[in-house]
């Protein structure tokens, strides 16, 4: 990978594994907090992602990118648990 890029994966997985992080600490400390609930962010995710047109730029588009994966994983985890 070249150098130039490399800011991307360590931004990309940074922001990934602190959402994680304040997903689980939600799921743990809300006891009200469900899958259906952050299935409902998820989709405000999407719509937040597709309303860009190109405005944010790389750095917001990364990020926004690993919260995005955060979430399908965290729900995906969950999910199996049942």
């Amino acid at each position: 990978m070249a150098a130039s890029e490399e800011w991307r994966e360590v931004l990309y997985k940074k922001t990934f594994e602190e959402e994680l992080r304040g997903l689980e600490r939600r799921r743990t400390a809300d006891p009200d907090c469900k899958v259906g609930d952050l299935e409902g962010i998820l989709r405000n995710l999407y719509i937040m992602e597709g309303a860009d047109w190109g405005g944010r730029g790389d750095i917001q588009d990364t990020a926004m990118a690993a919260v995005i994966a955060a979430y399908e994983y965290f729900i995906a985890q969950w999910k199996t648990e049942k």
